[in-house]
């Protein structure tokens, strides 16, 4: 139901970062013309308002600007159920805030504020990727969000298709709460094929918006889209993505945000895989199960969050309390995910056949006609693929390849 804007909605949104939402719709036809440019494209969306029309107003400019001077908060739409909360505001996420310019200065937020708050303020990872991802690529992401969630981890990514998508199943596959970050606004926004989806993620975490209720999606979209959450992660972790910006633009942003990057390795000769490995080259941390990513951002179990900290302040100190409280059950939260957890082939005693047919698949026999091929034993290859899949080692994927479900290979447990 879509209604005029009243002051229960903006109680967390003042009236100049509510314009600024309402500013950005409003040129987003402006906008797209720099979507070829993504580092020109984010360097205008850290502008001021009266910056922005300056660069983008082009001959309309001073039309624009009588519209501009001319907004009430009134005339905004809301959709029932969202709500809006800016960085003038204590409830807003910290991670934001550090991020300074680059960063949206409010957010639209199915799900409840107070959710977004809480989830905000637990150690988060930004799962993102191709929206092309092979089988692999899909497992990886699911299987990261699923063991990050029950170690307490709040874990963040789009609603496009593929790897983002693979996160938030992952989620929802142990009843967890994630933040799902929009290209569009909360409503019209989201496509048709991803609302049932949307509605399990609010219904238990929230979804956030920089546009406000009745914005189309434009390509503009996505690049700001990726730098909210590249701002809202302490760390970023590419599971899949061809070497291309408009795949790597979380990594990129978070890294001039000094947030730290991860990527999955993943087959040399896959197109999707390198980005990543181009990003290993570089700097990221390599990571190859959830066991690295706790790591990254624990740092042996050092009780300093990784994230940049402002000065001090009453809010700030509420705010170290609870990362401290946070950290302080992750042992306790990890024994949660040993039991939630699709168990990893070394916590399992596997019978000889069955470990040697699970470590072909993971070579990349991943068919029933390679890991037959030339041998005579058929029938005991097909059995133990039964009994990898009823034991959740093993799951299908497209065209009936397999695919190992945990994301800990042989080699990453010590």
């Amino acid at each position: 139901m879509r209604t005029k804007q009243d002051s229960s909605a903006t109680a967390a949104a003042c009236a100049d970062c509510l314009r600024r939402s309402w500013l950005l719709a409003l040129l987003s036809s402006r906008l797209d013309y720099h979507n070829a440019d993504r580092g020109r494209l984010l360097k205008l969306l850290e502008l001021s308002d009266e910056e922005l029309l300056r660069a983008v107003g082009g001959k309309r400019r001073e039309e624009l600007k009588a519209c501009y001077r001319s907004f009430a908060v009134s005339e905004m739409s809301r959709v029932e159920g969202v709500q809006a909360v800016c960085h003038h505001h204590r409830d807003y996420p910290r991670a934001l805030c550090d991020a300074g310019a680059g960063a949206p200065r409010m957010l639209h937020v199915a799900g409840g504020v107070a959710t977004l708050r809480e989830l905000s303020a637990a150690p988060t990872v930004a799962i993102v990727g191709s929206r092309r991802a092979t089988d692999y690529g899909m497992e990886m992401a699911k299987s990261l969000a699923r063991s990050l969630v029950a170690c307490g981890v709040t874990v963040t990514s789009g609603l496009s298709d593929g790897i983002a998508v693979a996160a938030h199943a992952g989620v929802l596959e142990v009843d967890g709460k994630a933040v799902a970050v929009m290209d569009g606004s909360l409503d019209v926004g989201c496509p048709a094929r991803r609302r049932e989806l949307y509605a399990r993620i609010t219904k238990r975490g929230c979804a956030v918006a920089e546009l406000p209720c009745g914005s189309e999606t434009r390509r503009w979209g996505y690049a700001a889209r990726d730098r909210t959450l590249a701002a809202l992660a302490g760390l970023t972790v590419v599971v899949e993505a061809d070497n291309r910006p408009g795949e790597l633009t979380v990594a990129r942003v978070a890294r001039t945000l000094n947030r730290t990057v991860a990527a999955v390795p993943g087959r040399v000769t896959s197109p999707v895989s390198r980005g990543t490995h181009a990003l290993l080259r570089e700097d990221a941390q390599l990571v190859r199960g959830p066991k690295d990513v706790l790591e990254l951002l624990y740092e042996r179990d050092s009780p300093q969050p990784m994230a940049p900290r402002r000065s001090s302040s009453v809010q700030d100190e509420i705010q170290a309390k609870r990362e401290i409280q946070a950290k302080r059950e992750i042992q306790a939260k990890r024994e949660i995910q040993a039991k939630r957890e699709i168990p990893a082939p070394e916590d399992v005693e596997l019978e000889p056949r069955l470990r040697a047919t699970l470590e072909s698949v993971g070579a990349g026999k991943d068919t029933q006609a390679k890991l037959t091929a030339g041998r005579e034993d058929t029938g005991s290859v097909l059995a133990s693929l039964s009994e990898l899949e009823l034991m959740g080692l093993l799951a299908r994927g497209d065209g009936g390849r397999y695919v190992p479900r945990n994301a800990l290979l042989a080699d990453s447990v010590q």
